[in-house]
């Protein structure tokens, strides 16, 4: 008997990408999901209203902003 997982949600996948030590840029994330830059940003704004705190770091110069949450909400409704 084989068992079927439930797949994975985008929301769940962005998470976990951004809840790594070094976070993750709006690149590594439109071409994780083949997102449009505008469509990446529109998610991490919603991941925001969601009650997730993001916290965008400038690495060094010529280097994108990295994105990391720092807080999740109490309940998570992923």
């Amino acid at each position: 008997m084989t068992q079927h997982r439930k797949p994975r949600t985008k929301k769940a996948q962005l998470i976990q990408m951004l809840s790594r030590k070094g976070g993750a840029d709006v690149a590594a994330i439109s071409a994780k999901f083949s997102w449009q830059p505008h469509s990446t940003r529109a998610a991490l704004t919603g991941l925001r209203k969601s009650g997730y705190k993001l916290d965008a770091e400038k690495p060094g110069s010529g280097k994108p902003l990295r994105y990391r949450i720092v807080d999740k909400p109490a309940v998570d409704s992923v």
